[in-house]
């Protein structure tokens, strides 16, 4: 394994991973950039093909330690100073991933006792993917981004999904009928989270299969996808709702308590 050094800002797949880091989407080639040692770990953990590694001079033999035996994967080496324009973070750790994610369908979504987490507009990527860490450390069956929701691969979203991006299924940009038919075709029960109305999320059976309709920051779950789901609640003193990924924390936290108290 020798080091492929790149000098210049014109490099084409500098190019290609700024070009995917700046629309928040995988690459040409359909490889997710993963930036810092732990989206490293977490994708080779996960058992994801990693493509190639981007290294900053000065992190260049950690890297190279920490990859050994992987004889097909290819190590870029950059200067500091242009590692630093390529990075989307404030203070880069030297290290870029190109990962091929795992492919998922609505069936490896909906599989079994399906417990989902369906986001709805929620645009800040911070929220998407701790939403997909909590899903995951809560046993869910995956996971649905609607169309108009936040790319899963934005950089942002992947470092705060800390990994599970590339374990939890998932899919995107589905549209809202699409849903529906999945959800009545599986018998998933779907519920929306508001803030005033609908029973207590404890007062409610989440043993059955079911999805959780999450939405977006400022205005919450659409009026339209509101009507077709049952609504629930969750009680709050002094506050009138909480933030987009703490709700789905909590329901998908209540979810995993009542089956696994279920005889």
């Amino acid at each position: 394994m020798r080091p492929e050094p790149i000098t210049s800002p014109k490099n084409p797949l500098l190019k290609e991973i700024r070009r995917a880091i700046a629309k928040g989407s995988l690459t040409a080639e359909g490889l997710a950039v993963a930036e810092s040692f732990h989206l490293l770990e977490e994708a080779l953990r996960s058992d994801c093909a990693v493509e190639a590694v981007l290294a900053a001079e000065s992190v260049k033999s950690t890297i190279v330690a920490h990859v050994k035996g992987l004889s097909r994967l290819r190590i870029f080496t950059l200067p500091d100073a242009l590692f630093a324009q390529v990075s989307s973070t404030d203070s880069p750790q030297g290290v870029i991933a190109l990962v091929r994610p795992p492919t998922w369908t609505l069936e490896h979504v909906l599989r079994g006792h399906a417990l989902v987490a369906v986001l709805d507009g929620v645009q800040e990527p911070g929220n998407a993917g701790a939403i997909l860490r909590a899903a995951e450390a809560f046993g869910a069956s995956g996971a649905v981004f609607l169309k108009g929701t936040v790319s899963p691969f934005n950089s942002k979203a992947m470092r705060a999904s800390a990994g599970s991006v590339f374990r939890l299924p998932f899919i995107t940009g589905l549209e809202d009928s699409m849903l529906h038919t999945a959800l009545e075709q599986k018998h998933v029960n779907l519920f929306a989270a508001v803030p005033s109305t609908g029973a207590p999320v404890t007062d409610v059976d989440l043993t059955q299969r079911c999805a959780f309709v999450i939405g977006s920051e400022g205005g919450g779950v659409r009026a339209e996808l509101a009507q077709r789901s049952i609504p629930l609640r969750i009680p709050t003193t002094g506050v009138e709702s909480l933030n987009a990924a703490v709700a789905a924390g909590i329901l998908l936290y209540e979810a995993r308590c009542q089956r696994m108290r279920k005889p």
